[in-house]
């Protein structure tokens, strides 16, 4: 019998949340697997009534209050060191806006029998999203093509377990053999590309990395071009942009470059400033 944290975080998405949560529940209440779950839930301020909502239709969560100013990182690791005060097996990491199948623990109990007979040890495992509308994936594992130029590809499920060196914890499971070498999610980052960072820290550690054999729920696109409608905003509305926690973040994905693609990060550090002050360059 494994036992699981799930962990989340959100703020002012309640219906989002709602839904997410309904669904975890509901996989884990039709799974016939040995799993034991908890819930997590970070909520970073939210004042749209999201904690209140969530006591009141899953009392089972357990709800940790944020300031407001946790961000996706700190949020998630505000449930995760949460976590790991009581003893997992594993640790389930969602987004608020990800609705999972009901097959996702299915998935993750085949992909750690998988991952253990080919590699012999545990990895992590990343789940592939669509979206559902059109049923086109949207966030799952990547391979890396070209390190300089920071060319990737993703990976579609094809019915085993495929290794990856990016991956998006829309959903990711991360067993405790892998929290003990790895840790939880790194310093430094707000709101983004932490995920990232974190396979990277696995696969340099020879912690396989793998997407699992099916995909695993719904999540909807939402992120634009990095430098979205920048020919229509000032430049000091640029700037706050570059730096938003919500914008581009940029002081969170220069210092991930600068760890893993350093021949690339004075380029990338150039082309934003360039591209701040030349929009249409």
């Amino acid at each position: 019998m494994k036992k699981v944290a799930a962990l989340l975080t959100c703020h002012n998405r309640k219906d989002k949340t709602l839904k997410c949560l309904e669904h975890l529940t509901r996989a884990f209440k039709k799974t016939k697997y040995p799993f034991v779950l908890d819930i997590y839930l970070t909520d970073d301020g939210s004042t749209d009534g999201t904690s209140e909502k969530v006591k009141e239709l899953f009392p089972k969560v357990i709800v940790l209050e944020g300031n407001g100013n946790l961000f996706w990182v700190n949020g998630m690791n505000n449930s995760w060191n949460h976590a790991l005060k009581e003893n997992y097996d594993g640790y389930l990491l969602i987004n608020d806006d990800t609705y999972v199948f009901d097959t996702l623990f299915e998935q993750i109990d085949l992909s750690d029998k998988s991952c253990v007979l080919s590699y012999g040890k545990e990895g992590v495992y990343v789940g592939t999203t669509l979206d559902e509308k059109s049923g086109r994936v949207t966030y799952g594992g990547s391979v890396i093509t070209n390190r300089i130029l920071y060319k990737y590809y993703r990976l579609i499920p094809n019915g085993t377990i495929q290794k990856c060196d990016l991956g998006n914890a829309n959903i990711m499971y991360v067993p405790k053999s892998v929290v003990k070498k790895v840790g939880v999610l790194s310093d430094g980052y707000l709101h983004g590309i932490a995920d990232y960072d974190y396979t990277l820290k696995c696969v340099s550690k020879k912690v396989p990395v793998v997407i699992m054999p099916s995909t695993n729920g719904y999540c909807e696109y939402d992120h634009g071009d990095m430098y979205h409608e920048y020919e229509n905003k000032s430049l000091k509305e640029r700037i706050r942009y570059l730096h938003h926690p919500l914008g581009v973040d940029f002081k969170s994905r220069h210092l991930y470059m600068k760890r893993f693609f350093p021949v690339r990060a004075p380029f990338f550090y150039l082309g934003g400033w360039l591209k701040t002050i030349f929009p249409k360059t």
